[in-house]
């Protein structure tokens, strides 16, 4: 078995090792670089975005984060990452919900875009007040996206929480910070923080003052 994780740790490429490390299983990363790494064309032949993360497991390349997360729950199935077939309702409902309207709706708060008043039906989420509104129902009470059971949907609804509250582009509601704080105590999260910020510190650390 081969598999490959393409990332910079200053990326989305954190949501990818952090399944990675849920999954438990070796792999091997790569670390590019935003401009002549990620723009080449061994890795445009790999990723034609040009972005990371990128996995690539015994030769079948998977992009996109949640894309990353929802087949490596597939492709290793003893880490139970998955709920069976016939219980995965809210498994992918929320997992498309995060990768889809979460996204959309906070890129564009970041950006500064909002949707013209009476155009909402034109745009995926329509609101970024509604879209929250949804958000904290399925990570609201004590458990996962999938009740009692922690998933790789938890790793991507979760990353999306985690950095919008680090980030300031999420706002601090009381259902958000809890769940935030059941994700950061997993060690497969607190292992992936640790490789990642100390490549981040190297890498900060490598250029010039």
């Amino acid at each position: 078995m081969t598999l490959t994780l393409y990332t910079n740790p200053m990326s989305r490429g954190q949501i990818a090792r952090w399944m990675l490390e849920e999954v438990g299983q070796p792999y091997e990363t790569e670390i590019l670089d935003f401009t002549a790494d990620m723009k080449a064309p061994a890795y445009l032949a790999i990723n034609p975005m040009g972005k990371v993360p990128a996995i690539v497991h015994n030769g079948a390349v998977v992009t996109e984060c949640a894309a990353i997360c929802a087949y490596l729950a597939d492709a290793f199935p003893a880490a139970n990452l998955a709920p069976p077939l016939d219980a995965r309702s809210d498994y992918y409902r929320w997992l498309f919900f995060a990768a889809g309207p979460v996204e959309s709706a906070i890129t564009n708060k970041a950006l500064g875009f909002v949707v013209p008043d009476g155009r909402e039906r034109m745009a995926g989420y329509g609101t970024l007040d509604d879209t929250l509104n949804a958000l904290e129902q399925a990570v609201s009470g004590d458990g996962w996206i999938c009740g009692d059971r922690f998933t790789a949907a938890d790793v991507y609804v979760g990353s999306q929480i985690d950095w919008g509250l680090a980030f300031g582009t999420m706002p601090a509601r009381p259902a958000f910070e809890a769940y935030a704080s059941r994700l950061q105590a997993r060690p497969a999260y607190q292992r992936q923080k640790e490789m990642d910020n100390a490549l981040i510190a190297k890498m900060q650390g490598d250029q010039p003052a």
